[in-house]
């Protein structure tokens, strides 16, 4: 990201004002969130919060604020988005009342085709004030897999149709072809031309709320509580970034394959901290992948900035926290996707950033960075004609997982995806909206990895058709399951099993199959990887370990295998075990596990200096 131009600080800004305008514009953001949660026709909007909105700059583009409800990856991408569209709005003679634009050109908006971003400025007195942005994924944008996700896919055209920066709406005039021909390409276009409706008329929100605002303080203090809101930002940013130890980190992880070529797709970073300055250095990551294992340069940007959010949460959202960073991202490697390439994959492509900004910090300051989290979005799709409405329907299930462990905590259990934050969608509206019964859904025993604190376990879930459907799933992290760190373990690895005409079947790519055909009967058996557990499993607390038996986290094997915890059945309550630590037993299985590894670090010592023979 280039560096915006330097703003002057007001020294008059009453601190008050100032906290009472920043809390202001945030709720502008979440009440935009909020309005077009409830108005949205698709469950992936109204059901999993996949949107966001957001206040920007209309010099720069940059974030002033940006709504809570809505999508962290979206943190910086909208922000990007919204600056290539300043770009070609100045090309057309600028922005003008009534203006709307559109777009989903995943290489000037960073996801991929289903996440549409509209842009609307509002002016005050006639002088361009702010610009609105907002982004709603659509759930079908049509291509050659429905809803989107086609793991075999290698070219953008496969996956759907992409719309560049143009005017929905030019000065209040909608332009009714682009509708008709966008629509016309989607297998849902009744709930894209919903999600459309509700995404233009949320800016109401946003135009009320910064008017109120106006009429309250004058544009010129908002002005400049803007530019001190952004300058605060990056100070406290820099501030952050001083306190962690200046070096160069290094870390590398690896994506199981590109749905096309099995072949593992390797992610190297090396993070460099120099007084307040970070530099993310990708050198060494895979070309671009045949698949759609891509995601452009801003997405990658923006998952670095979403990491270091999770590190440093007390820095508002806001285009000033962006400016400590700067990046090198090799052109034409999986994370700078340049057209064609396809880029369906971005919702498990862009989790594994955040993991590897984890791995590298974690390495200059454990006690703020947790180890990876689940790291893979896994979304299944089933999509067909209903049996009984006779209407097409495409149903999509996000992965719930595990987080990392970290230096004061277990991981959190069955959470949502770091980047996308979208939630499942609950059992009773999938059933209810699409022939599809759940089996099971529950949390995944054993899946966390050890450590001291333990990481947080992921979700297991069992769907079976109840009629001719199309099954298509695009995930990641089998071969190459999150990591712990500190001396924590690595976490359970994705799982994938589907049951077609009464055999199991597991998919020649393990987590990436397309349009598979299901019969009424058939089944999806879904289990999703824990996060990393932090620090040595040797040194749990017997206590936490007794609590993750009783509550069914772990059994007793893996109590003492991984965490040298012995433990017996004291009773049952309502048929469930009870625990008891055999305090003894344990202190004598910890004293020889850590003897045993005190003699392989010696004999490890002692074959590194030998001479040789």
């Amino acid at each position: 990201m280039d560096a915006a131009p330097a703003q002057t600080r007001d020294p008059a800004v009453d601190p008050v004002t100032l906290a009472v305008v920043r809390g202001a514009l945030e709720q502008i953001g979440d009440e935009m969130d909020l309005h077009l949660i409830r108005a949205a026709l698709s469950p992936i909007i109204s059901e999993t919060n996949d949107v966001a909105h957001g206040i920007y700059d209309p010099r720069t583009g940059e974030t002033i604020a940006q709504g809570q409800l809505g999508l962290p990856q979206f943190l910086a991408n909208m922000q990007f988005s919204v600056q290539h569209v300043l770009e070609v709005a100045k090309g057309q003679g600028g922005f003008r009342p009534g203006d709307v634009w559109i777009l989903n050109d995943p290489y000037r908006s960073g996801t991929h085709l289903n996440d549409v971003v509209m842009v609307a400025p509002h002016f005050v007195d006639g002088e361009l004030f702010a610009l609105l942005a907002n982004t709603g994924h659509w759930m079908d944008m049509g291509g050659g897999s429905p809803g989107g996700w086609s793991p075999s896919a290698r070219e953008i055209h496969q996956e759907g149709v992409i719309i560049p920066p143009v005017r929905l709406e030019a000065e209040g005039v909608r332009n009714a072809a682009l509708i008709a021909m966008i629509a016309a390409n989607s297998r849902l276009p009744q709930q894209l031309l919903g999600d459309l409706e509700a995404m233009v008329n949320v800016f109401g929100v946003g135009r009320r709320g910064l008017d109120a605002l106006v009429g309250r303080y004058g544009a010129d203090t908002l002005r400049a509580c803007i530019a001190e809101m952004t300058a605060r930002a990056e100070a406290e940013m820099r501030a952050w970034i001083s306190d962690i130890p200046d070096g160069t980190y290094r870390v590398e992880d690896s994506f199981d394959n590109d749905g096309v070529v099995d072949a593992p797709l390797p992610v190297k970073l090396a993070l460099t901290v120099d007084g307040s300055d970070l530099h993310f250095d990708f050198t060494g990551t895979s070309p671009a992948a045949a698949g759609p294992m891509n995601i452009a340069d801003c997405t990658a940007k923006s998952l670095c900035f979403v990491a270091l959010k999770h590190i440093f949460p007390d820095v508002p959202v806001s285009g000033g926290a962006f400016r400590p960073c700067r990046f090198t991202i090799p052109k034409g490697s999986i994370l700078a996707a340049e057209y064609p390439v396809a880029v369906g994959g971005t919702t498990d492509v862009a989790p594994r950033l955040t993991d590897v900004v984890f791995g590298a910090l974690a390495q200059a300051i454990p006690q703020r960075t947790p180890a990876a989290m689940f790291g893979t979005t896994g979304v299944a799709t089933v999509s067909g004609t209903h049996p009984e409405t006779g209407r097409y329907y495409v149903a999509v299930y996000p992965y719930p997982g595990g987080y990392g462990g970290s230096a004061i905590s277990d991981g959190l259990v069955h959470g949502t995806p770091p980047g996308s934050m979208a939630r499942f969608m609950s059992v009773e509206m999938s059933e209810h909206r699409y022939p599809v019964r759940f089996a099971y859904f529950g949390i995944r025993e054993g899946s966390g990895g050890p450590g001291r604190h333990r990481g947080g376990h992921g979700s297991r879930y069992g769907i079976e058709t109840l009629g001719d459907s199309v099954v298509s799933i695009l995930g990641d992290r089998v071969d190459a399951p999150p990591f712990g760190v500190a001396g924590g373990a690595a976490a359970a690895p994705n799982h994938v099993r589907l049951t077609l005409d009464g055999r199991e079947w597991t998919p020649p790519m393990r987590s990436k199959a397309e349009k598979l055909r299901f019969r009424a009967g058939d089944a999806l058996h879904l289990g999703s990887p824990g996060g990393g557990g932090f620090g040595d499993p040797l040194e749990r607390d017997p206590e936490a370990v007794r609590e993750d038996l009783d509550a069914g986290l772990i059994d007793r094997e893996t109590a003492e295998r991984a965490h040298g915890v012995v433990a017996r059945v004291a009773r049952r309550i309502l048929d469930r075990p009870v625990h008891a630590i055999d305090a003894e037993a344990t202190a004598r299985l910890r004293a020889a596990r850590a003897a045993g590894a005190a003699n392989d670090i010696n004999e490890q010592e002692r074959r590194r200096t030998a001479p040789d023979t």
